[in-house]
C-alpha cells in the first residue's frame, strides 16, 4: 500500500483470527496497521498481534532501508497494536518510545516495564519534529481506552487517527467499507459517542488529507463521506432512512406477525425495511442495524415472566451503548400472562429521546383479526411521514403545516437550475390564512437569496426537535454557491420540482414569491402556499430548543480568548483578528464574544 515517498505502510493482515475480541465475527480477518515516516529522524507509528511478530518485523526492515528507528509512537494499548513494543525495545535499544502518561502505565502492566529511561510522555498540544515532517499529538481519552493519542502529521496532512476510521477485514477483502465499519465501531466505540464527537470537534480545525487507522484501509478520497458518518455515529443520529424489525419467534407464530407488519410497512412506502432473528443471525449485526435506522420494531414473546433470551441480550446490548434517539414499537406474545411488551419498555426506559410508538400488537399465542388490526394501526403510524412523502399518497393540502411555523429553525431550499441548495432560517411567518400568505427573511450575503430572487419559489422545510447538530453544519455552515448540500442525502421532491429533506422535518411548505420588500441586509419575501404537507407530530425545533440541546456547548474551560455564537468554536489568544473567520462554521469575527 503506498501512502506518500515518506511515510510507507509496514501493516499485516490476519486470517486466521474467527472472533475479534473474542466475540465479533470476523469472516475477512482482520488488518493490524502500523506505519513508519522516514525523515531526517525515523517514525514507528504502533506495532501489530503477537502472532505478526515476524512478518510485521520484516516489514519494518525493509522500509527502513537500513535506517534505525528514533522513535516509536504508540497511539493505543491493546494488544492488537502494542503485544510487540517489548520485542521491538529490545530489538531496537535506542529508540525513544512516545506515548501519553497512561499508556506507560499500561506499559508497566503488560510488559513489566515503562521504559522510565528512554520515553516521552505527550500530551494535549505537544509536538515532535522529525525534519521536515513535525508531528501533532492529540489526546482521545476514551476513543476507546483512556490512554488513546491521535498524531497529525502537518506537513503531509496525515492523521494517525488510532482505532477510529477501523473497521473489520482485511485489507485483501473486497467490501464494504461502511458496512463493517459501523458494525466495528457499534460493537466496540459505540458507548463513547460523546468522546468521539469531542474529538471530531477538536480535529475539525486541522486540514486532513489522509486518514491512517489502525485498522482497515487507509482513507484518501471522499473525506467529507467518512466524517460525516463518524458524526452521525457519535451523536446517535440517523444514517439511514428505514425500519429494523429485530424478533424472537419459539413456534413461528411471532414470526408470522413480523412478516404481516414488514409487508404492511413496504406497502405504505417505507424505502427500507431490515429484519433480523435474533436467534440466528450475527447479534453485532443487529446491533449494528438498531443504530444505523431511526425506527426500530422489537418482537418476542414472554418467557419465564420475561422476554426471551436473545431480546434480553440484544437489549443489553442496546443500553450499554447509550441507545437514544429513535422510535421504539413494540410486538408481544404471551398465552396466558403476557409481560414482553412492559418488559422491554422498562429495559429501554433510560434511554435518551426514546418515543414508543402508540400502538402495541399483542398476541395471544397467535394471530387473530384483533392481532391484525393492531398491526395495521402500527403500520400506519409508522409510516406517517413515508405516506406524506409519496407523491401519490400524501396530503397535499394539509395547512396544519402552517401550525408548525414558529419562532423556530428552518431548512429554506432552492434550485439555481443546476444544483440544489439549502440554507438555514430562523424568520419565517404566517401573514395571513385567506388567502394564506407566508412571509421568509434572507440575508442578502446568502446564495440562496440571490436564487429565489431569481425562480421565485422555495420551499420551507420545518425542522423538529430530532434535527442533529450536523444538520445545520451542513445547511447553515458552507455556502451552496461552490459546495453541493445534497450529496448523499436521499432525493425527495415536490410537486413545484425543489428538494424537501427526507428527515428530521415535521412539515413543509412549497411557496410562490408574490412580493418582495428590501429590508436592507435582508430580503423579506411574501408567499403565497402552493403545497403543504404534514410529515411527523414531533415538535418544530425552536431557537431556545436549538441553543440549549443541540449546538455544542463550547470547550472553555482554561482557557483564554473568543468564543463563535454560532458553533462554539474557540479562538485562544488575546486579539481577534478583525478578518478572521471561523474554521467551522465560516462566520466572521462579529459573530465571536469573548470567553467568559
Amino acid at each position: 500500500m503506498f501512502i506518500s515517498d515518506s511515510i510507507k505502510y509496514i501493516g499485516v493482515n490476519d486470517h486466521k483470527i474467527d472472533l475479534f475480541e473474542g466475540q465479533y465475527v470476523v469472516p475477512n480477518g482482520m488488518a493490524y496497521n502500523s506505519y513508519v515516516i522516514v525523515d531526517d529522524k525515523v517514525a514507528v507509528f504502533d506495532t501489530v498481534d503477537r502472532n505478526y511478530s515476524h512478518e510485521w518485523l520484516d516489514n519494518l526492515k525493509k522500509a527502513l532501508g537500513g535506517r534505525t528507528p528514533d522513535y516509536l509512537i504508540v497511539s493505543h494499548m491493546e494488544p492488537d497494536h502494542s503485544a510487540n513494543i517489548a520485542a521491538f525495545a529490545n530489538l531496537y535499544p535506542h529508540t525513544v518510545i512516545v506515548a501519553s502518561a497512561k499508556a506507560f502505565s499500561m506499559m508497566q502492566n503488560f510488559f513489566g516495564t515503562d521504559f522510565a529511561d528512554r520515553r516521552i510522555t505527550v500530551g494535549e498540544g505537544d509536538s515532535l519534529s522529525l525534519g521536515k515532517h513535525v508531528l501533532n499529538f492529540h489526546t482521545a481519552p476514551m476513543v476507546h481506552w483512556p490512554e488513546v493519542v491521535m498524531t497529525y502529521e502537518s506537513t503531509e496532512k496525515v492523521l494517525f487517527s488510532a482505532d477510529a476510521f477501523g473497521k473489520f477485514g482485511a485489507l485483501d477483502a473486497d467490501e464494504d467499507w461502511a458496512c463493517e465499519a459501523r458494525r466495528y465501531y457499534f460493537g466496540i466505540v459505540g458507548k463513547y459517542g460523546a468522546q468521539v464527537a469531542s474529538v471530531l470537534k477538536k480535529l475539525s480545525a486541522l486540514e486532513v488529507a489522509v486518514i491512517c487507522p489502525l485498522h482497515g484501509p487507509v482513507l484518501n478520497e471522499n473525506l467529507s463521506y467518512y466524517l460525516n458518518l463518524y458524526s452521525i455515529w457519535s451523536s446517535y443520529g440517523v444514517e439511514t432512512e428505514g425500519i429494523f424489525i429485530a424478533y424472537t419467534s419459539v413456534y413461528g407464530n411471532t414470526k408470522k406477525a413480523v412478516d404481516a407488519l414488514a409487508e404492511k410497512l413496504k406497502e405504505k412506502g417505507c424505502p427500507k425495511v431490515s429484519v433480523t432473528d435474533l436467534a440466528r443471525d450475527d447479534m453485532a449485526e443487529a446491533v449494528e442495524d438498531a443504530f444505523r435506522y431511526g425506527k426500530i420494531v422489537l418482537a418476542t414473546t414472554t418467557y419465564n415472566a420475561d422476554i426471551f433470551p436473545f431480546m434480553r441480550t440484544f437489549i443489553e446490548h442496546l443500553t450499554e451503548r447509550n441507545f437514544s434517539n429513535r422510535t421504539v414499537a413494540l410486538i408481544e406474545n404471551g398465552s396466558w400472562a403476557p409481560q414482553a411488551a412492559k418488559v422491554m419498555k422498562e429495559m429501554l426506559s433510560s434511554g435518551k429521546n426514546i418515543k414508543f410508538a402508540d400502538n402495541t400488537v399483542h398476541i395471544r399465542s397467535a394471530l387473530n383479526e384483533e392481532s391484525r388490526n393492531q398491526i395495521d394501526a402500527l403500520a400506519d403510524e409508522l409510516c406517517t411521514e413515508y405516506i406524506a412523502q409519496r407523491g401519490d399518497s400524501a396530503n397535499k393540502n394539509d395547512l396544519k403545516a402552517l401550525f408548525n411555523i414558529g419562532y423556530g429553525l428552518y431548512v429554506v431550499t432552492s434550485n439555481d437550475g443546476e444544483r440544489d441548495n439549502g440554507l438555514i432560517v430562523n424568520t419565517v411567518t404566517q401573514l395571513t390564512s385567506s388567502p394564506n400568505r407566508v412571509a421568509v427573511a434572507i440575508n442578502k450575503d446568502n446564495y440562496s437569496h440571490h436564487i429565489i430572487r431569481q425562480t421565485g419559489i422555495m420551499n420551507v422545510n420545518c425542522l423538529s426537535t430530532e434535527a442533529p447538530f450536523s444538520v445545520f453544519q451542513n445547511y447553515g455552515f458552507r455556502s451552496g454557491r461552490n459546495e453541493d448540500k445534497f450529496e448523499g442525502i436521499a432525493e425527495m421532491r415536490s410537486d413545484n420540482g425543489l428538494r424537501f429533506l427526507p428527515q428530521y422535518i415535521n412539515s413543509f411548505m412549497s411557496l410562490k414569491v408574490e412580493q418582495y420588500i428590501d429590508m436592507g441586509t435582508h430580503g423579506l419575501f411574501v408567499c403565497s402556499v402552493t403545497e403543504a404537507r404534514v410529515i411527523s407530530k414531533v415538535e418544530t425545533m425552536t431557537y431556545t430548543y436549538y441553543q440549549n440541546n443541540v449546538k455544542p456547548k463550547p470547550e472553555t474551560e482554561g482557557k483564554k480568548g473568543f468564543v463563535c455564537k454560532v458553533c462554539g468554536y474557540v479562538y485562544e489568544g488575546d486579539e481577534l483578528p478583525e478578518d478572521f473567520v471561523c474554521p467551522l462554521c465560516k462566520h466572521g469575527a462579529a459573530d465571536f464574544e469573548p470567553v467568559k
